[in-house]
């Protein structure tokens, strides 16, 4: 490993050790080692497909059949995805109280089935499918199977009204308690990590910038560069995975932030 990364890593170790108020924050490359494609990298779902609009999909049948489509498309590599390395190491972190939640644009569940349990959906959850018309709540696997079987959109059974995954669509606003509890947290943070994040979704974006003004350090860790490197404290462009591993590793050495 070069010597800046490792020397950023030792940095990034430290500053978790002594952190009272650790916070992190993922996006889409948190879970591209667990088989999730990022929506906007090539071969991600956005390269393939347009994304469905939340007003198209409240307004047009053949949108929400569309919407249908790619969920059913996409539905597998969920199906298949397990935690991986940093997913498990971050929730090592917060049952060892290093850090104090998990704020995610994620909506795979990885995070809470890693162990973390404090995670905060900002966009989220595929774990249901909810009727936008009487909010009755189902298991999505059932209503994706009988998606592929009819290639008819679904309905509600409760009131024959429009089913849509549990996940903020494009144009579709944030939860309201969800949002706000992120931004109070970033307010009171005095580390935050964004992790496998392009910084560019906002609102969530704007949640480590918020951090920053509030006096909190802020780390980068993702695979390509992001319009808000050039004021971070430390920036990792290195896999997740082994970086978070490398981290935590250093706390534990003797000798290390730690001891």
């Amino acid at each position: 490993m070069a010597q800046v990364v490792a020397s950023n890593i030792q940095r990034v170790a430290q500053w978790l050790a002594e952190a009272r108020q650790a916070v992190v924050f993922t996006g889409a490359g948190m879970s591209t080692e667990s088989g999730i494609p990022d929506f906007r990298s090539p071969g991600g779902v956005w390269s393939k497909s347009q994304p469905v609009y939340y007003d198209q999909f409240l307004a047009s049948a053949d949108a929400r059949n569309e919407y249908w489509r790619q969920k059913s498309a996409a539905a597998d590599d969920f199906v298949r995805a397990e935690p991986n390395a940093g997913h498990l190491t971050i929730a090592r972190w917060e049952q060892a109280g290093r850090i104090v939640a998990v704020i995610t644009q994620n909506i795979d569940d990885l995070h809470q089935r890693a162990g973390s349990r404090r995670v905060l959906e900002l966009h989220g959850t595929t774990r249901w499918v909810i009727c936008v018309d009487c909010d009755e709540r189902y298991e999505p696997m059932p209503i994706i199977e009988a998606y592929r079987q009819r290639q008819a959109t679904p309905e509600c059974p409760a009131c024959g009204g429009r089913l849509k995954s549990a996940t903020v669509s494009f144009g579709q606003s944030l939860p309201t308690e969800v949002l706000e509890e992120s931004i109070a947290l970033a307010e009171q943070s005095d580390l935050f990590l964004a992790i496998g994040s392009s910084l560019v979704v906002h609102p969530a974006a704007g949640l480590p910038e918020i951090a920053r003004r509030a006096g909190a350090k802020l780390v980068i860790i993702n695979r390509d560069p992001t319009d808000q490197d050039a004021t971070a404290d430390a920036v990792l462009h290195e896999p997740i995975g082994v970086t978070l591993r490398e981290i935590d590793r250093a706390m534990r050495v003797p000798g290390g932030p730690t001891c």
